[in-house]
């Protein structure tokens, strides 16, 4: 037994999240960054509201099961409209995949018609690690009191196929609604799935 029990608390500590700042419950790292138009971008400039964080790659067949099927431009002007803000981040480093300048961003947004409040070029990765952010998408909700309420993966099906959307648990929606009616989220955490951030 005590074998197993040591067993199982070396699983647990290889699987903890490596050098991230962002704590449930705790407050969320702060940042400022430029956006796709070139406007220096706060957290705190969102003080008092909620605020969802988006990481990005359009490459990323992942992230494409949620933008070719509309899955999360209805997700982002849902929650737009609810009063919460909704930041897509893109941490793609230059010469790696999925990193674009602030006009490439525009013209994705314009294309796939994001709700998005505004798209964060992170080109030296500097959020996406204080966030621990792993995969695209990796999905974090922020509380108005400025305290991470959940990190993890949009949805508890991790597949690359848009069929699957309609059988999931949509957590970071769920999520959002918990933090707008002031109860603690139900599920705080989760695994986030995609592709690698390509820091």
């Amino acid at each position: 037994m005590m074998k197993y029990l040591i067993a199982a608390a070396a699983v647990a500590t290889l699987a903890a999240p490596v050098s991230a700042n962002a704590v449930v419950g705790q407050p969320a790292p702060a940042f400022t960054a430029k956006d796709s138009n070139g406007k220096s971008v706060s957290l705190a400039d969102f003080k008092g509201k909620p605020v969802v964080l988006e990481w990005t790659n359009a490459d990323c067949p992942f992230v494409q099961k949620h933008y070719s099927s509309g899955n999360m431009q209805s997700l982002q002007a849902d929650a737009r409209k609810s009063g919460a803000v909704w930041l897509t981040v893109n941490s793609g480093a230059p010469g790696k995949q999925g990193h674009v300048t602030g006009a490439e961003a525009n013209a994705k947004v314009k294309a796939q018609g994001f709700g998005s409040t505004a798209y964060l070029l992170d080109t030296d990765g500097a959020i996406g690690r204080a966030y621990g952010a792993k995969t695209t998408p990796h999905m974090y909700v922020i509380a108005p009191d400025g305290k991470l309420a959940y990190a993890g993966g949009i949805d508890d099906v991790p597949t690359a196929n848009p069929a699957d959307i309609a059988k999931a648990r949509p957590l970071v929606k769920l999520a959002l609604a918990d933090v707008q009616a002031g109860k603690a989220v139900e599920t705080p955490t989760s695994r986030p799935y995609g592709c690698s951030v390509k820091y």
